[in-house]
This record gives structure tokens, sequence and C-alpha cells, in this order.
């Protein structure tokens, strides 16, 4: 008899319908390597259960047979079983308080968390995630936001054609849709009212690419952070301007006689503060796309929101020109201090009013309207999962014949696996013992 892996049905909401590994890739882990796998039963993942029969996968609902169990999204906190390894996005490596409920249980019956956030090679660059169909989704909603916000202003404007991403059948008929959008710009123009458009991207990693390929379906000219003052003041109409802020255009030094050092950044986030909001005016749309945890500082503030806003009021001016922030990342209330909380996509967007500083659903309102979709992969379930399953399924044997009986540092599991492991037999492993006090 094989190894044998589980893999449970997802359930965090009705658009969640990833998997781990995709039914081509079980046959061949169940053909070379002799693993069994089990799956449970799913009416809604993307790739039917049908598909994994064939490919020779057992669909059962009860994987109790199963010492290790892959999976997606967190797990509730009723299925963990004594002993048995678990890899999932945990969502708990920076103590996040909704999740550590969960961590607790999985500590309590003795069971190994390994995280897929945290498998990376030795330069610490991730091997296993789905940033890039984050920065897809993310991009492709945030012009469909942009669009049914510029309607309730009584804009018109190309941007009404574009649907959310999980509309479209695959991601092939969603890029065909915003290229269209890109003609109409090239052809007729964008309207003189939110001309001209800029699409700023906090963030150059996996996720801001996949932003920028269906941003660059558009006619774009890119421009650096440095330029966008001259470029308010121009009118160009037929295209969109691009631009990507790196980590020295989102902080400076707090003190003056030091410069931006990368590395000292990392090292030292205490020695430098924000200047990011002093690009925000010049902006349409700002994408969030950066890793952030609590000792960076933040790039949109309610304080600098309620400022802007505010000083729009009393100049009675327009609007400030920043009508959607697609908040990718998703971290409540982190780098976008704004973002109150996460949607789904049944109801993706709020606009946050920064005077009483409260989500109101849809684009109605003042304020800019805000996208914070924690799962967006989840609409682009057949791409994504192909790609995230290519990359796993080499993981896979190594994690199906690990012994888990043994002390962890004689677990025989590949560095690559070994730096994710967050909790190992009920213990949080040396890397993570941070975590403690998040556990209180």
């Amino acid at each position: 008899m094989g190894a044998r892996i589980g893999i449970r049905q997802e359930d965090k909401n009705r658009w969640e319908r990833r998997a781990p590994l995709i039914p081509e890739d079980v046959q061949e882990l169940r053909g070379k390597y002799n693993i069994e796998i089990y799956l449970q039963p799913s009416e809604i993942r993307a790739f039917p259960d049908q598909d994994y029969i064939r490919a020779g996968a057992r669909v059962e609902e009860d994987l109790s047979a199963c010492p290790v169990i892959l999976g997606i999204k967190e797990f509730p906190i009723e299925f963990f079983e004594l002993g048995k390894a678990y890899v999932f996005f945990s969502h708990t490596i920076k103590g996040q308080p909704h999740n550590m409920p969960m961590l607790k249980r999985i500590l309590e019956q003795g069971c190994t968390l390994i995280d897929y956030e945290r498998i990376t090679d030795d330069q610490g660059q991730r091997l296993i995630f789905f940033g890039r169909h984050a920065g897809l989704a993310g991009m492709i909603d945030s012009l469909w936001a942009l669009g049914k916000r510029l309607d309730w202003e009584g804009i018109e404007s190309p941007f009404s054609a574009v649907q959310q991403a999980l509309q479209y059948k695959d991601l092939e008929e969603a890029e065909e849709a915003v290229a269209r959008v890109g003609e109409r710009i090239a052809e007729e123009g964008l309207p003189e009212s939110i001309s001209p458009l800029v699409v700023g991207l906090a963030g150059y990693g996996h996720v801001s690419q996949g932003a920028q390929e269906i941003l660059d379906l558009l006619p774009f000219q890119e421009v650096n952070p440095e330029e966008l003052p001259s470029i308010a003041a121009g009118s160009a109409r037929n295209l969109i301007y691009k631009v990507v802020f790196k980590e020295e255009h989102l902080v400076e030094p707090r003190s003056p006689q030091d410069r931006f050092e990368l590395q000292d950044y990392y090292d030292h986030p205490e020695r430098y503060r924000s200047k990011f909001e002093g690009y925000l005016p010049y902006l349409t749309v700002l994408m969030n796309c950066i890793y952030w945890n609590r000792q960076y500082p933040r790039l949109v503030t309610k304080r600098y929101l309620r400022q802007l806003y505010g000083d729009a009021q009393i100049k009675s001016t327009k609007c400030p020109r920043l009508r959607v922030i697609g908040d990718i990342s998703c971290d409540i209330e982190g780098a976008i201090e704004p973002t109150l909380r996460a949607t789904d996509p049944g109801n993706p967007v709020f606009v946050y009013d920064p005077f009483e500083e409260r989500a109101i659903d849809g684009v109605a309102g003042t304020g800019p309207v805000v996208l914070a979709v924690d799962n967006l992969p989840c609409e682009l379930p057949r791409e994504s999962s192909r790609e995230f399953s290519q990359a796993l399924k080499d993981f896979v044997p190594p994690l199906a014949r690990a012994d888990y009986t043994v002390p962890f540092k004689k677990c025989d599991l590949p560095p690559e696996i070994k730096r994710a492991v967050i909790a190992y037999r009920g213990e949080l492993t040396p890397d993570y013992r941070y975590l403690e006090k998040s556990l209180l």
C-alpha cells in the first residue's frame, strides 16, 4: 500500500472553487510515486469529482485514513484530528487574532501545521503561491469597480463594460474584454473629467506582475513617481498612466541626515516613515500589492484620507481624484488602514467614509471605493489551481512519506518544506515561537 494524501473540500464561501492538486497531477502522483489520493466530494470545485475518479483518486467524505491532508484556505476548528499533518494557508504567521483559536486547536490536538506561504528556497523566495492570479483578478475587479463608481457619479466611461473576474468563463475571455476597453480608450479617449487617469501599483512582485498583465492590455504610458505632478497638469485622454512604486517611493528615513537603504529598511523599519501619501492626490486607482507587517509604515492612513476629503470640502473643489483602492494584500487596517474588513466576491467593495470612519457597501458615497476580497484567486479557479498544482506536486512525495513521529530535527522533510513547519506534533517550531504571545 502506498502513502496516502487527503484533499479537503473548500468551504470558505460558495466562490472558493480552487483545489491544491488538479486531476492530471493526481494521476501522475499515483502512477509515478504510488501515492493514494483521497478527496472529499465537492459540488463547486472547479474540477468535477469524476475527473479525479478517472485520475485514480478515491472520492470519500471521510479522510481519517490519511495522515497528511492538503487544503487551500483555513480549516474549521472541528476538522483537526489527533496527530495529523495539515498543509494549507493558515494565515497565522502574523499572529492574526481571528486565526489564533484555530492554531490553539492544532497545538492541543498534537498536530503538525505546514503553511504554503513559508515554503521557500534558500534565498527566502516563495515557491508555491497564488500571487499572480490574485493580481490578475484584483486588477480586473478594480477596473470593474472603477466603472461602477464612475457610473454612480454620472460619468460615462469604457470601464462600464468590465465585469468581475468571476463573471468570465476563463481568463482568456476576461483579457479579451479588457483589451476591447483598451481599444475604445485609444479610439474615443477618456472623459475629460477623469483625465489624466493614473493607476499606481505599490510593489513589484508576483501580485503586482499579475495586476500589470491586465493593466498592460490597455493603452498605457509608464511613468516614474517623480513625474506625477507634471502628468497631472496634462490632458492626455487616449491612454492611461501606469506608475510602479518601489520601497524608496514608499518611505524615507526619519533622520534628514540619513539616506534610504533597502536592507536597512528591512532590518530597521522603525528608522523610516511613510512618504507615500504625497503621491495619492495624483492617483485614480491604487493597487496595493505589497507584503506588510506591523513594524512597517502604512501606505494610506485614515487620518490622511480625512484630511484629503476635508480639504476638498473646505475649498469647495471637486472630490479627490482617487476613486478606487484595490487592496489585493488585504491586511485588515494594515498597509491600507481604511480596509476595515475583508469582503467576498458576492459583495466585493465598500466605500470608506473618511469622516465617519465606516465602510458602506457598494460604490456610492463620499470616499474611495475599497476592493478587499481576501481570496481573489478563487475568481479564476481553474487557471490558479493549475499553476498552484504544478508548483506543489513535486513536494507531495516527501510530504506523504515523511515520518512525523520522530523529533522535529530528525524529520526528513526537505529544507524548503521544513522552513514552513509552524507547528510540529503540537509544539511551535523554533522559528515560530514568537507566536506564543499571540496565543495568550
